[in-house]
């Protein structure tokens, strides 16, 4: 007979999960949907969005698998959001580069080969490009920290701590740190609040579809999304003995990346680095019921998806650099494996060198990100010196 303990492992699983992923990028994503083009209210949005529709690919994956199959915003996608710029058309064409970044999630699912050419882009090249457009964000908690030393560096400091003491809680509880800094400058200052603003509601915009939005938004968010998110959430899944099904996982999440994006959601995935807090042991002994982590998680996202106006108001009202360190701090981890995956193969050091320069380059070319050229370069620098 199972003690109440065992009975609500998988309870508790799932609320730390959804905790620690939401907490631990919230800030990336809103970095990102401002940097190409989302005004306040609609970077709010966007994060209701993103939080309403993987809280039910969660809840539906997980009931029809009795696994715990949860999904993620798309962090890496997010980080390529904050390193690009507005393009040409706007917030609109963003919007229409997340729809498409949908379409081809479900292709994937549908159509086997399309996932077989993602796979065919050499891992250091792909990880390269991630770790060129992560670099300017994981930069941000040292300039901050520089030119607004009392609001960063105990954001900082509380980040080494977590690290030390607290791996998994590092990012959040350098969050609520940044929280506490907010909270105090709203107080020192007297800026009023508006109450109406911290009530979630929708933005909705109408989809643009224009060749810089595809080529420089859309085609490096899917690629980023399935290589570093997809992909490796199966893998992981599987180490932990589930297989997930790939064809029902890609057409729920890119169905709910397509019908969240209109709200400013740009992609929702399979969980990867967080899909271990439900899968594990953590989640009880017991196997077969750990399935009920992943309903939960995605319970629990729905109702922080009902507190994101609140986390959106905490970003416009933060003090210059504050959330930027945040997001810089949460990227650290990822830009470091990045790295290491690109440097990992010597024969492709080089192509991978040359592909994280343009990508941190930052550069536009005829409207397009950085992140579309890096990995043009990359790979045609590539077939070259495979050829000679």
């Amino acid at each position: 007979m199972r003690t109440p303990g065992e009975r609500t492992r998988p309870i508790v699983a799932g609320i730390v999960t959804a905790l620690v992923g939401f907490t631990s990028s919230f800030a990336v994503v809103l970095t990102g949907l401002h940097a190409v083009g989302a005004s306040d209210a609609q970077a709010a949005s966007g994060l209701l969005a993103l939080s309403i529709t993987m809280g039910l690919a969660c809840i539906l994956l997980s009931l029809r698998t009795r696994m715990p199959v949860t999904s993620a915003w798309s962090t890496p996608g997010a980080a390529l959001l904050a390193g690009a710029s507005a393009v040409d058309g706007g917030w609109p064409a963003a919007i229409g580069a997340f729809v498409i970044t949908g379409v081809l999630i479900v292709v994937t699912g549908i159509w086997p080969f399309l996932g077989s050419l993602v796979t065919r882009i050499p891992t250091p090249l792909a990880q390269a490009m991630l770790a060129g457009v992560l670099l300017p964000l994981c930069v941000a908690p040292v300039t901050g920290a520089v030119t607004n030393p009392w609001g960063v560096l105990p954001v900082i400091v509380v980040w080494l701590l977590g690290l030390r003491f607290l791996p998994r809680w590092a990012v959040p509880l350098a969050f609520v740190t940044a929280a506490v800094v907010v909270v105090i400058g709203i107080v020192q200052t007297g800026v009023a609040v508006d109450p109406a603003t911290l009530l979630p509601r929708f933005e909705f915009v109408t989809p643009a579809f224009t060749a810089g939005g595809i080529i420089g938004i859309a085609l490096p968010l899917f690629i980023v999304t399935m290589a570093s998110q997809n992909i490796p959430g199966v893998a992981i899944m599987r180490s932990y003995g589930y297989e997930v099904p790939w064809r029902s996982a890609m057409i729920t999440t890119g169905l709910g990346t397509v019908i969240g994006a209109p709200a400013g959601g740009h992609a929702i995935n399979l969980a990867a680095i967080s899909a271990a807090l439900a899968a594990s042991d953590e989640a009880g002994q017991d196997s077969s019921r750990r399935w009920i982590a992943g309903v939960t998680t995605g319970a629990a996202y729905l109702v922080l998806g009902a507190a994101s106006a609140v986390f959106a108001a905490l970003v416009v009202l933060a003090p210059a650099g504050v959330i930027a360190a945040v997001a810089g701090l949460a990227l650290v981890a990822s830009f470091a494996s990045a790295v290491h995956q690109a440097i990992a193969e010597p024969e492709l050091r080089i192509p991978a060198a040359v592909t994280f320069i343009v990508a941190a380059s930052g550069i536009a070319p005829f409207g397009i990100a950085a992140a579309f050229w890096a990995l043009l370069v990359g790979l045609t620098l590539h077939l070259a010196l495979r050829r000679r």
